[in-house]
């Protein structure tokens, strides 16, 4: 959140970032689901990475001939948001597998998708839940609605991006995707 305040404040000096902490419990089940659907679906039950999602990554990303897809879970993604700068070094992936392996070690999954929730980015100079459910829905992260949960989610790869480009043809297959999968996510209690 520094990293993005810091830039965002070169061009607007007295920006500020949108941020609010809520309880796991104060926010939509609906967002829970969309955002395992989304991002993790195998979270449950993995302890911390998904090697089959690995795997078809590198194949995807080999095909391809450049990056197009990651197969990191939510635990990779939460050790990387709070504990490791956006600058890529050789050895960032491994700090980020030690991280995840203690992340998963010391927090039960509830925990982890609570702060998760809560850090990551959904658009420019917007952080959590709470202030992504107020910047885009004028609701909180507690009433959003199974489509809104949906597009939050399908906004997380790219939140930016789709800060300023609201409905595109991909968000929209995207939204569609999550949708169809939010009834068979697992979710913490």
């Amino acid at each position: 959140m520094e990293d993005r305040l810091d830039i965002i404040q070169e061009k607007i000096p007295d920006a500020e970032l949108k941020h609010k902490w809520v309880d796991y419990s104060k926010i939509s089940i609906n967002l829970k689901r969309a955002v395992i659907a989304s991002e993790d679906a195998k979270f449950i039950d993995h302890e911390g990475f998904d090697w089959e999602g690995i795997q078809k990554a590198y194949e995807k990303n080999l095909k391809k001939g450049k990056i197009v897809a990651g197969g990191s879970t939510i635990s990779q993604q939460l050790a990387k948001n709070l504990f490791l700068s956006t600058k890529r070094t050789p050895w960032r992936k491994a700090e980020e597998a030690l991280i995840t392996v203690m992340l998963e070690n010391m927090l039960p999954k509830r925990r982890i998708l609570e702060i998760y929730l809560n850090v990551i980015e959904w658009g420019n100079g917007v952080f959590g839940a709470e202030a992504a459910a107020r910047h885009y829905y004028k609701t909180s992260a507690a009433n959003l609605s199974s489509d809104q949960a949906a597009k939050l989610a399908a906004m997380i790869p790219n939140p930016r991006f789709y800060d300023v480009h609201k409905s595109t043809n991909y968000l929209n297959r995207r939204i569609a995707t999550i949708q169809a999968r939010m009834g068979s996510a697992e979710v913490p209690r």
